[in-house]
């Protein structure tokens, strides 16, 4: 098919009716996007993640259950099944991809085996046994999945390698992973809420080593007392070497996070808050394009950016993300910036006025396709390409048009009065102004299109004041609603009503007034001098010099 397209691309161009060349497209790998939605292979995963959780236990020495290692593997096994079910039910967005299936999963195994392997150390004397708890990393799969998956889903690995953990260490020690492994998981959960920077990560680190120490010294893991008494410099090198232990293994777990974290984005296709902030950097070669070729419109994805950032702040959406996809949402402006209002400037002519409304709509909504093509062809993240096609759905090019229904009511009328043929005149069909869409679906996305609207109807105002700015945002959201843009946005209508708020409170600040300051006299009589002085110095369009001053 791609073989016939090239053809027909190569005869139209031999004609002059095409340049030959093809938008790039973003489009997934149909295997891959087969495999991520198919029920089976996540059947299959979840089944292996129950096994393999059952395998763990029954395989391991020195357990509760070293004795009936099969009973062991039953509660593993049902332990696993409850995780399998709690995960399919109240994380739903985190399970619709199989390849965060795997993520999750592969992680929590990944966790039970290091647990698995620092206990079998420890029965091999490797390990000092006093110093069992403080070789586990307990931030390993919570940090991980907190980082990449948020909150909710950090928390359910905090829990879930707890529970199957304790049937992995001795009978006797089973009270005291729980309370440590649950709450250094939590810890290190909330510490990574909205991680913006790597060196949080560490900082997260840090603090769970430090939970893991203090709750270790209060179970009695380490005897303080001892230090003390005689032999007491035994008993503090035993101290500093279980403070080290703990510490390091908090920290060297946060480390070695931070930096995989860029191979688990890639391949899992996800983005944090820090890479965000990454490519939130101005001195992209995109936006160094638009700084100095579209400077208007790169003017206003710097004032859309502003917008959506708060109200994605205000109803904890992902802010980064909106401010990022709002500085590339009017990339595609770049191949004909002229064609667009906030680019042409006083005293050069507009070149709609050359063109049919039909041909100026085709150019204004051709910018959504030219954005993706540059998007795909810089490799700019995904997401942002979705909202590159989502920003304005599938609106109407209302401008042009009307304009077009005006041009044909005047032709209308010279046909009424036998100046024209009925048949001369062209069909205005609605569809060929409309954009091809996507419409948002997500709530960035929907954010990010309101904002845009707004941001673009702000600069129609006159005279700014806050009754006027909140009843222009209150009809751009209302119209936006009535038009169906935000069917498939998952928007509530009290997350609606607080980005409304938002950005009538962020316009207010930045179309305000300034006071009216009074002039100097004597300053304004000085400038009159100078300038009077100058205008009789240069007479004919030549310089005549000024006498020396003594």
């Amino acid at each position: 098919m791609g073989f016939l397209d090239t053809i027909k691309r190569w005869r139209l161009a031999q004609l002059g009716l095409s340049s030959g060349k093809k938008r790039r497209v973003h489009s997934e790998n149909p295997v891959v996007q087969a495999l991520e939605d198919s029920i089976w292979v996540k059947a299959a995963l979840y089944a292996t993640f129950a096994v393999a959780s059952g395998v763990l236990v029954l395989k391991a020495a020195g357990t509760a259950f070293a004795n009936d290692p099969l009973k062991g593997s039953l509660y593993a096994f049902v332990i696993a099944v409850t995780a399998v079910v709690m995960f399919q039910v109240s994380l739903q967005t985190s399970c619709r991809r199989n390849s965060r299936v795997v993520l999750v999963l592969g992680g929590l195994i990944c966790h039970l085996l290091i647990l698995r392997l620092v206990m079998g150390l420890t029965d091999l004397g490797t390990i000092p046994e006093v110093f069992r708890f403080f070789f586990v990393p307990f931030a390993l799969a919570p940090m991980l999945h907190g980082v990449l998956l948020g909150r909710a889903v950090g928390s359910f690995s905090a829990i879930y390698v707890t529970l199957i953990g304790c049937l992995l260490v001795p009978q006797g020690e089973v009270l005291g992973f729980m309370i440590l492994s649950l709450v250094g998981g939590i810890t290190c959960v909330l510490l990574t809420n909205e991680i913006r920077k790597r060196l949080q990560l560490l900082q997260a680190g840090i603090y769970v080593g430090a939970v893991t120490l203090v709750l270790g010294l209060m179970l009695g893991r380490l005897d303080v007392a001892s230090v003390f008494g005689p032999n007491s410099m035994d008993h503090l090198q035993l101290l500093g070497t279980g403070s080290a232990a703990a510490f390091g293994t908090a920290v060297i777990t946060a480390l070695m996070i931070s930096g995989l974290l860029p191979i688990f984005e890639g391949t899992f296709n996800l983005t944090t808050d820090i890479s965000w902030l990454e490519l939130s950097d101005l001195n992209h070669r995109l936006l160094r394009q638009m700084q100095l070729e579209a400077p208007g419109t790169f003017h206003h994805s710097l004032v859309v950016a502003a917008l959506s950032e708060a109200a994605a702040e205000k109803i904890q959406a992902n802010a980064p993300m909106c401010r990022v996809c709002s500085y590339f949402h009017d990339v595609g402006k770049l191949k004909k910036p002229s064609y667009f209002i906030e680019n042409q400037h006083d005293g050069i002519c507009n070149p709609h006025d050359s063109l049919t409304p039909t041909m100026s709509a085709l150019v204004i909504l051709a910018h959504v396709k030219d954005g993706v093509d540059l998007a795909v062809k810089h490799n700019l993240n995904p997401r942002i390409i979705d909202i590159i096609q989502e920003h304005h759905g599938d609106s109407l090019v209302y401008f042009f048009y009307r304009r077009a229904q005006d041009q044909k009511r005047i032709e209308m009328e010279k046909v009424d009065r036998r100046l024209e043929n009925p048949e001369d005149l062209p069909m205005i069909d609605e569809k060929n102004f409309r954009y091809p869409g996507p419409r948002p679906s997500s709530r960035e996305s929907g954010i990010v299109a309101l904002a845009d609207s707004v941001e673009s109807a702000s600069r129609s105002l006159q005279k700014p004041t806050p009754a006027k700015i909140r009843a222009l945002v209150d009809d751009i959201v209302r119209s936006k609603i009535n038009d169906g843009q935000l069917d498939n946005c998952p928007l509530t209508l009290r997350e609606l009503a607080i980005v409304k708020e938002s950005f009538s409170t962020t316009l207010r600040s930045m179309l305000h007034s300034r006071i009216d300051y009074p002039k100097d006299e004597n300053t304004v009589s000085a400038a009159r001098r100078i300038s009077n002085t100058d205008r009789d110095a240069t007479k004919g369009g030549r310089v005549i010099p000024m006498p020396k001053r003594a």
